[in-house]
């Protein structure tokens, strides 16, 4: 999996590529730190590329969530994968979160 950070116009975007599994969540645990810290801005993450996510994965997510209600930012999440997206729905997380 890979994670790309850019930011621009006040957004910080973050782009997912691959399968966000438990292995991959330990190096994207390092990675997200970035968004961690910018948490008092709008935050959108791009999924269009995430084939898989974990509950290792999606911990993560939340946990990110944690922190930018906790620091006055938001979080979009943009372009999910239908497959990835029934995930989402399946666990509860999908209620949590802000999809376009």
């Amino acid at each position: 999996m890979t994670f790309s950070v850019k930011e621009g116009d006040g957004t910080l975007t973050g782009m997912l590529d691959g399968r966000l599994d438990t292995a991959a969540a330990q190096e994207f645990a390092k990675e997200i730190q970035v968004m961690m810290d910018n948490a008092d801005k709008h935050l959108v993450l791009d999924l269009e590329k995430l084939s898989f996510i974990s509950s290792s994965g999606l911990r993560l997510l939340l946990a990110l969530r944690k922190e930018t209600m906790a620091k006055g930012g938001d979080i979009t999440i943009i372009n999910v994968l239908p497959e990835v997206k029934q995930v989402f729905t399946i666990t509860g997380f999908y209620s949590l979160f802000q999809f376009q």
